[in-house]
């Protein structure tokens, strides 16, 4: 029987020498650091996205742009008792709260304060015809549909969504208006019903429970909100 020449051939040994070879590329080591680096980052990114998304600057509370008009809601409607549907004719019976045309605003100002500074461009305005371009507030995204007057019929305050807008020089935006928000008011109404004549009077409180005239309101009026997609999301 011949000797077998490769029996102690150390070259030929499995995996040693010059038979020795990579699965994997040997830069293919490096990706365990790359992929704890990756899911550190992850986690990282993942937390400033939700305090991004849920912080009071990305839901515009305490958005109060500057108006072309210095207009004083605190004057108007807190000093003086304005009345907001005066102004905001169609919030009883539109799904939009007008912006008052100019000639609203001249109603009064034709002989109040005729010639105060503050209201050249009020002025200007009435008398050439072109519109003031005053700034929206409580801006809802393009894709979500809301129906003001349905929530006035109902009963929900302007103090509910807008506060004291009556104790302000410049109106600002106070609640966040996001999906969670008016989902909790459509789950739980209550605390936001008042008597309909109560709707725009600023600082209204019941005489007792809050809650429970809200209940009392809501079974009276059959008030049941959705809470389905489709309701704002049309």
């Amino acid at each position: 029987m011949a000797p077998d020449n490769h029996a102690h051939d150390p070259g030929n040994r499995p995996g040693t020498g010059s038979e020795k070879r990579f699965v994997f590329p040997k830069w293919t080591n490096r990706l365990r650091e790359a992929s704890a680096v990756a899911a550190l980052g992850g986690v990282v990114y993942l937390v400033v996205l939700v305090a991004g998304v849920f912080s009071p600057q990305n839901s515009a509370i305490g958005y109060a742009p500057e108006q072309p008009v210095p207009y004083s809601h605190a004057l108007h409607a807190g000093e003086l008792g304005i009345d907001c549907r005066y102004c905001h004719v169609t919030v009883e019976t539109s799904a939009r709260a007008n912006v008052p045309p100019t000639a609203t605003c001249m109603n009064c100002h034709k002989t109040i304060r005729t010639t105060s500074p503050k209201l050249e461009l009020v002025r200007k305005s009435a008398e050439t015809g072109e519109p003031i371009h005053w700034v929206r507030v409580h801006d809802l995204p393009d894709f979500v549909y809301f129906n003001h007057a349905g929530h006035v019929q109902s009963g929900v305050g302007c103090v509910s969504c807008h506060g004291r807008v009556d104790r302000m020089e410049v109106v600002e935006q106070v609640e966040p208006l996001t999906m969670g928000w008016c989902l909790d008011c459509h789950r739980d109404p209550d605390p936001n019903l008042r008597p309909r004549d109560k709707v725009t009077v600023m600082d209204w409180e019941p005489e007792g429970d809050a809650a429970a005239l809200g209940a009392q309101l809501r079974t009276e009026r059959n008030i049941s909100p959705s809470v389905d997609c489709a309701t704002c999301h049309r």
